[in-house]
């Protein structure tokens, strides 16, 4: 596996897992909607989310949890832009854009941003070719239907197979749009399309995607399946469960961890990798 990502004008070394900090720029978020709308307070978080080591800012301007409605291009453009380079002016960080949009990932590209990452996987119409043409590290994800309709009653036969021949299917689309196999990331896509039997056995069982020897990011932070296992503990009251999450993730193979909560799971992910990196004696 490649472990190095050229990411425009920076480059990211996933030989240790690094962290992904969640930056939504969207009214309607399933857990920071509406906090970030504003230039300053999005560029005060994305600060914060780098002192607390964040290696990468994930900056999404659609929300894409359970009946989420879609935003337009051109809305999508207008939150995001900005921000973007806001964060390119002023802060040493790899930008990563949480997009489908062809023109979205064209201009993201365009203003900087290092890396694509993509809940659709590249299936919206001219998103391959507009991806290709950046020449930046893009992140696949597996989702089983559409925000709006994915949590309706979803079903597989089985879950990892099915997500693996999905996964499989993209990267071969991927190269066939004469993108490079190294430039590309997976994504499981917990809590999309899934219940949470689905999410769990996709959790224990993640070790398994390792041999498509292409690197996993894994996103759990904060999500339902979280708040099910806690009984219904609202969003807010998930940060220990995200940060045990993720640290089972790191010990199955995971090289980005994307969270809202970066300094908890910066320090869970460093223990887990001091573990991992122990030669028997």
């Amino acid at each position: 596996m490649n472990s190095i990502l050229l990411c425009g004008d920076k480059t990211l070394d996933l030989s240790p897992t690094v962290i992904m900090g969640v930056l939504n720029i969207t009214p309607d978020s399933f857990s920071d909607g509406g906090q970030y709308l504003q230039l300053d307070a999005a560029l005060h978080q994305a600060e914060l989310m780098l002192n607390d080591g964040a290696l990468i800012i994930d900056v999404g301007a659609e929300s894409t949890r359970p009946q989420a409605n879609p935003v337009s291009e051109q809305q999508e453009l207008d939150r995001l832009l900005p921000v973007i380079a806001a964060i390119k002016q002023r802060l040493d960080v790899i930008v990563s854009i949480d997009t489908s949009s062809a023109r979205v990932i064209s201009e993201s590209a365009r203003l900087g941003a290092g890396l694509i990452n993509d809940v659709r996987a590249l299936q919206r119409p001219g998103a391959l070719a507009a991806a290709a043409a950046t020449n930046l590290p893009i992140c696949l994800m597996h989702m089983q239907g559409q925000p709006s309709t994915m949590q309706v009653q979803p079903h597989y036969q089985s879950v990892l197979d099915e997500v693996r021949f999905f996964l499989q299917q993209r990267i071969v689309a991927c190269t066939a749009a004469g993108i490079a196999r190294e430039r590309l990331i997976l994504d499981v896509g917990f809590g999309f399309g899934k219940t949470l039997t689905h999410n769990l056995s996709l959790l224990k069982h993640l070790a398994e995607f390792n041999d498509l020897d292409l690197p996993l990011l894994v996103g759990m932070s904060r999500k339902s399946m979280l708040g099910a296992i806690l009984h219904g503990a609202p969003v807010h009251e998930r940060l220990y469960a995200g940060v045990g999450a993720a640290t089972i993730a790191v010990m199955h193979g995971a090289r980005i961890i994307r969270t809202h909560d970066v300094k908890a799971t910066k320090e869970a992910v460093a223990v887990a990798s001091a573990v991992l990196n122990v030669r028997r004696k």
